[in-house]
């Protein structure tokens, strides 16, 4: 098996592309995907400013160094979750990456700064652990990013990820979730832009992608991740893929060509009704107060509120 791009030996094969890569070209490949990406849907403009979330795992450690690889400049956030030694270490790795670059990490833990965290709120408000953790990122890397002057703030779904959820938002016909379900999410008051540079990489790639640029990360899944249904959404995709290389890539940007535009008015609809939060000032659709805070509420019964602080290393 020869490299496409230089006929070296090859170290990895990319089925969709019908093609292989030495580990150089694979690398200069990602990096293509990454400009391709934020170029096709003008996800950053030269100048802004640019806020990672990381996580410790190899997809948002892999984007915060492709970025900087294409001259893209970018601090980095990491949200502490409270779950045990897998957040411990997933904190370990961020720091370690961002201490070996020189980069700038900010750190908000939950505990700390919120007085709850993740099994607290899932326990508390009997909800599920991934939708108490996933409110909670949604908030705090918008907030941090407004407070911050951020302009954009970068995540690292990547293809495989768009394609579990647009899978699972087209089986419920989720029309709003749909019409927001786009590479780039648009600044709007009390938003900051959402964009995902990965979404033309898959899992594998970003995978490999460490691997090759000696990235260290959480390799472990997450204890409380047990019973999400995109995971189950994700193994059948894997499987379709396996028979058909190319069906996710086909799947997305056939919606994002297609279908996106048709629930574009679903989205709009819901951000209208829109208003601040009366404690937080976040935008809002639940009535006076946000969904965040109404959790934090709930999952503080046990603990004393602690003031909001923020960490910084440079």
């Amino acid at each position: 098996m020869k490299c496409r791009r230089c006929k070296a030996p090859a170290i990895i094969d990319i089925p969709r592309h019908n093609a292989a890569f030495c580990a150089d070209c694979f690398t200069h490949q990602c990096r293509e995907q990454v400009k391709r990406a934020i170029h096709e849907h003008r996800m950053i403009a030269p100048g802004e400013k640019v806020l990672v979330a990381v996580s410790g795992g190899k997809d948002s450690l892999a984007l915060w160094d492709l970025l900087t690889e294409i001259d893209i400049p970018a601090d980095g956030l990491y949200l502490g979750l409270g779950i045990g030694e897998y957040s411990d270490h997933s904190g370990e790795y961020t720091r370690a990456f961002a201490a070996e670059r020189g980069l700038r990490l900010h750190e908000v833990d939950l505990l700390r700064d919120h007085g709850y965290d993740v099994p607290g709120a899932a326990e508390a408000t009997r909800r599920a652990p991934c939708g108490a953790c996933g409110l909670s990122k949604r908030h705090l890397f918008n907030q941090v990013a407004l407070d911050e002057g951020y302009d954009v703030v970068a995540t690292g779904h990547n293809l495989d990820d768009e394609a579990a959820v647009l899978l699972g938002n087209v089986l419920r016909w989720e029309t709003a979730y749909l019409g927001r379900q786009f590479p780039v999410l648009p600044a709007g008051p009390g938003f900051a832009r959402k964009v995902k540079p990965l979404v033309r990489l898959s899992e594998r790639e970003m995978a490999a992608y460490c691997v090759i640029r000696g990235i260290d990360y959480q390799v472990e899944e997450c204890p409380m991740a047990d019973g999400n249904r995109h995971l189950g959404f994700k193994e059948l995709l894997n499987q379709l893929e396996t028979k058909s290389p190319g069906t996710k890539a086909a799947f997305i940007s056939g919606f994002w060509s297609r279908g996106h535009d048709a629930f574009i008015a679903e989205a709009d609809e819901e951000r209208a009704t829109l208003a601040p939060c009366t404690e937080c000032g976040a935008p809002t659709t639940t009535g006076d107060r946000c969904a965040f805070c109404s959790l934090r509420s709930r999952a503080q019964s046990a603990t004393t509120e602690q003031p909001v602080t923020l960490r910084t290393r440079s």
